[in-house]
């Protein structure tokens, strides 16, 4: 999986984010043509994580959609190799530049998983420049726009800085890995987002807050597909 994932059409998603079961709105979001997922369960117990990655890989693999689709879990390098241990088809972990280091996740995780990590547009630009990536098979950029599933997200001595598209035109253009961008993305931003030439784009509320996920998340797939 490493080395074919599909940064498209993203979806972050925990319970926190939805009222319905995180693997109901993951099912239809797959289903819809999403290609990636991570479980960010920020309010949830270890076990309680675990369950949902199980039944979340569980409904990627009805779809017959395990080797196709990545299922990554937010943060906790502990969760993602119990998850692992106990049987369960996680792609890898996806973390932050105050998580715990790339290189620590990669000595646990082995070079089979995926290593996703974010941050400000802005931090991206100056660390692609001098840091070593080997162990980043992606970055996850933003955000675009303020946005109340991440209320931290841009937050810089008490103001979030969102980023322009031309910002992340720029990163798109220097980045030695993938790139996907998000940060309160909604239909309307796709077509810009796309011209960028970012690999795709990640949301929250569009699908996990939708009274219909399987139709906003459609609506999402097809826009960046034109």
């Amino acid at each position: 999986m490493r080395k074919k994932f599909d940064l498209s059409a993203y979806l972050v998603i925990g319970p926190e984010n939805t009222e319905k079961p995180v693997a109901e709105v993951v099912k239809a979001a797959v289903a819809a043509g999403f290609t990636f997922v991570q479980i960010r369960a920020k309010n949830s117990s270890a076990r309680e994580t675990i369950s949902i990655l199980k039944n979340c890989a569980a409904a990627i693999d009805e779809l017959k959609k395990s080797s196709s689709v990545a299922l990554v879990v937010n943060d906790r390098l502990d969760i993602a190799l119990a998850a692992i241990e106990r049987g369960i088809k996680v792609d890898g972990i996806h973390v932050g530049q105050s998580d715990i280091p790339v290189d620590v996740c990669r000595k646990y995780l082995g070079e089979s998983k995926i290593i996703g990590l974010s941050a400000r547009t802005e931090n991206l630009i100056d660390y692609v420049k001098t840091a070593d990536v080997s162990d980043v098979d992606y970055f996850g950029a933003g955000p675009l726009h303020e946005t109340p599933t991440k209320p931290d997200c841009g937050l810089l001595n008490g103001k979030i800085i969102t980023r322009s598209f031309d910002e992340l035109a720029t990163l798109a253009k220097i980045s030695p890995v993938p790139i996907v961008a998000g940060g309160g993305v909604k239909l309307k931003d796709i077509p810009e987002l796309a011209k960028t030439n970012v690999n795709g784009f990640f949301v929250v509320s569009a699908v996990a807050g939708a009274d219909n996920p399987f139709d906003a998340a459609s609506q999402l797939v097809n826009a960046w597909k034109r």
